[in-house]
């Protein structure tokens, strides 16, 4: 990585960035799991090749980059990555793998437990990852928000993945973009970027949400059933986001 240096009447020239110790430990990891995103790639649609690959390795590569940009971001002090970001990294990349779905031509029914299994491994790894870090003192800002946006990403890749297999209504979407039109609304509207109490229930809903989205990937899931469950996730979490507006709008 480089950054532009550029003195005082010369020309702009570029010097190293200095990465860390944790970050080039996370960017070797990230060359490990980037073969990961190839091989579950190339399983759910060996037809197209290397085409298919593209765009998981891409997004991939581009937001373990930002992640480790983030580390800056975040001023984490940790000397090494750590095996409970490591575990997020890998969640990342079952994430990214899953856009391969994108390019099926055949009904998503071909590969639906195979979606299930990546999206079900992605969701059982996230409580594990946040029980390391308190276990072994490695509890940080970074790997909270790090976990974070790969539990909003997780959601938006499925979200979208259902939607394109025609399976579910447009209501799919407010299971994956809910979080992001949050963060965008405060960035108009000030009061709504304030800290938010803990709540149990969030929590409880966040994973409602993620295992409905993952039910929904079964191929034999009856029609009815799956908009049911579509519909009625969304309620709560719906409800849950309205709670939080209602309090944050209050303390202003």
């Amino acid at each position: 990585m480089v950054k532009p240096v550029a003195p005082l009447g010369q020309p702009l020239m570029l010097a190293p960035y200095d990465l860390t110790r944790a970050q080039k430990q996370g960017a070797a990891l990230i060359a490990v799991c980037g073969a990961v995103v190839f091989a579950l790639a190339r399983l759910l649609d060996p037809a197209d090749g290397l085409i298919a690959t593209a765009l998981p390795v891409s997004l991939f590569f581009a937001a373990g980059t930002a992640a480790l940009h983030l580390m800056s971001t975040l001023a984490y002090e940790q000397r090494n990555f750590g095996l409970p970001n490591a575990i997020t990294l890998l969640r990342l990349a079952l994430v990214s793998a899953l856009s391969a779905a994108f390019f099926l031509e055949g009904p998503l029914a071909e590969v639906g437990f195979m979606l299930f299994g990546i999206a079900a491994l992605a969701l059982s790894l996230d409580g594990i990852d946040g029980w390391l870090a308190r276990r072994s003192g490695m509890t940080t800002a970074f790997g909270a928000r790090f976990d974070m946006e790969v539990d909003a990403a997780l959601a938006c890749m499925l979200s979208l993945v259902l939607l394109s297999s025609g399976r579910v209504g447009p209501e799919i979407l407010i299971l994956g973009f809910s979080r992001y039109a949050f963060v965008a609304a405060g960035y108009f509207l000030p009061w709504m970027r304030a800290p938010l109490t803990e709540r149990f229930g969030r929590k409880v809903i966040c994973v409602v949400q993620i295992a409905s989205l993952c039910l929904l990937l079964l191929p034999d899931l009856p029609l009815p059933v799956a908009r049911l469950i579509a519909i009625t996730a969304a309620g709560l979490l719906l409800w849950s986001f309205g709670r939080d507006i209602y309090h944050l709008a209050k303390r202003r």
